[in-house]
């Protein structure tokens, strides 16, 4: 069963004028589109029982789960105000609990490694990702114009998730080379008039990373060393570009020694 019978075209150009950010479209289509293909089914056919064996798959993890289910919820939704269907199978799926992730940061040895072996192209995606918290999609996607002056030196506008704007602080050095190298993308890609693809980017980061770790890594990394120097979970939030306060704690690796710390002052209480 093809996308096209599901109309999800017409729900594609929806969301584009609702003024959803390409890469939650690309996603919320690419699974609805998954789910038809491997249903194989007209839409009116589907049942809550197929749903659910299909975003039941044992392989995938719980966040992955969760992503199919607003995906198809939100489709759904749309399916039932135009009439495609007269019912939503996706709104009776149950929720699904997603543990609390461990943080990962990149570990000091193995990022020091990476800055050494890195071009000065990686090395500047390095550093925008440790320091600056950059996830791989905002840092494919920053151009020398989005630098701009703020109260004590300069600072990045970058999109984050949702469309949500907001400036990162850069430190001086990296500051001065995006702004003394060329106009555009900062990683124009060789092929096409556009940046590079944060997947690619991604694949750059990941082999100077010792396949240990990643570029999310790297904002795990930002997390935990800007909480862990400050203590202001706040101010970490809005580095990060967090909506939840609660998300911060899966991007931030409290030191063992403050854990000791918190023992020592309840023993000593």
């Amino acid at each position: 069963m093809t996308g096209t019978a599901w109309g999800i075209g017409d729900w594609e150009r929806h969301l584009r004028a609702a003024g959803l950010p390409d890469t939650t479209i690309s996603l919320r289509t690419y699974h609805v589109r998954r789910c038809a293909r491997e249903l194989q089914l007209e839409l009116v056919d589907v049942t809550l029982e197929d749903l659910e064996t299909w975003i039941g798959n044992p392989d995938w993890k719980p966040a992955t789960k969760r992503s199919y289910r607003a995906s198809l919820r939100v489709f759904w939704g749309w399916a039932m105000a135009t009439g495609l269907v007269t019912s939503s199978p996706a709104h009776l799926l149950p929720s699904i609990r997603v543990p609390r992730a461990i943080p990962r940061p990149v570990p000091v040895d193995v990022y020091a490694a990476a800055l050494r072996a890195a071009d000065d192209r990686v090395r500047k995606a390095l550093r925008l990702g440790k320091e600056c918290g950059l996830r791989r999609g905002e840092i494919a996607r920053a151009r020398r114009e989005d630098v701009e002056p703020d109260l004590v030196g300069y600072a990045l506008r970058v999109q984050g998730k949702g469309g949500h704007v907001r400036l990162v602080p850069l430190p001086d050095d990296l500051a001065a080379e995006i702004l003394n190298g060329p106009p555009g993308w900062l990683f124009p890609s060789p092929a096409l008039p556009s940046h590079i693809t944060p997947a690619h980017l991604g694949k750059l980061i990941s082999r100077l990373l010792e396949g240990t770790s990643t570029t999310h890594s790297l904002r795990h990394r930002a997390g935990t060393d800007s909480l862990n120097a400050t203590g202001d979970i706040r101010a970490v939030q809005e580095f990060l570009g967090h909506a939840k306060l609660d998300t911060v704690q899966i991007y931030t690796e409290v030191g063992r020694g403050q854990i000791r710390a918190a023992m020592m002052a309840a023993a000593a209480a």
